[in-house]
């Protein structure tokens, strides 16, 4: 099963890989929102916070993903 297989099997079976997706979507749809603006110093401040939570829930997401594919693989 490729990774992107088994993300969208996640996606549709798994209720906390699902939400960690969703608002890793949301987290891209404001930073598009935000994009090509002139920020003021709290919208940069929110942008730098928005990268950070979206890469952590992107973590998250692939350490699932290792761990599903681990115990397919065995």
């Amino acid at each position: 099963m490729s990774e992107e297989d088994l993300k969208e099997e996640l996606i549709r079976t798994d209720d906390e890989f699902r939400r960690l997706h969703q608002e890793h979507q949301a987290c891209e749809q404001r930073l598009t929102t935000l994009d090509g603006r002139a920020l003021s110093p709290e919208t940069e401040f929110e942008v730098k916070r928005i990268k950070l939570h979206k890469l952590t829930l992107k973590d998250r997401m692939y350490a699932i993903l290792r761990e599903r594919a681990a115990s397919v693989a065995v």
